[in-house]
């Protein structure tokens, strides 16, 4: 991911925030803001056949504690009319690639139970339940629950 991807991804952001159930974020923050906080050697793009963003991944650390230095907090993002043909998917195993090469060893993520296409998506690249938390925070005027994954991975000790 680079500064010239900022638009797309951005919108791309945008319209996981308007779908609901992807976030409880209410709009997508400045590329400043952005670029602050998500750790710039594991943000990745999709790029279509035209070289268009079709999906954008990143992550954050959990803590700054010495501790958790190998666990991050991950987003993955696909445009709506990219879904479907595998973008989410190979930009998960990019990530899983990324991180366990940096000597991460654990990738989370919280996801709203109704967002049940990442739930299978993380699934199948091998994340596991943790548990949910209930009723966690409101969301556009209800409670919502976030269901919470992570995959601990078998290469790194």
């Amino acid at each position: 991911m680079r500064p010239e991807h900022a638009p797309a991804v951005l919108a791309i952001y945008q319209l996981g925030i308007d779908e609901h159930n992807a976030t409880f974020e209410t709009t997508a923050p400045t590329w400043n803001a952005f670029d602050a906080v998500k750790l710039p050697e594991h943000r990745l793009v999709a790029l279509d056949d035209g070289g268009h963003v079709a999906g954008w991944a990143a992550v954050v650390p959990v803590s700054d504690r010495c501790t958790y230095a190998g666990v991050v907090e991950h987003s993955v993002y696909v445009h709506p009319g990219a879904r479907g043909r595998g973008v989410g998917s190979a930009l998960l195993t990019a990530l899983i690639t990324s991180t366990e090469a940096a000597g991460i060893w654990t990738i989370q993520s919280g996801i709203f139970p109704e967002n049940t296409a990442s739930l299978a998506l993380h699934e199948r690249a091998g994340f596991r339940i943790v548990g949910t938390r209930e009723r966690i925070s409101r969301h556009r005027g209800r409670w919502r629950d976030v269901v919470l994954v992570e995959r601990r991975s078998p290469v790194v000790d």
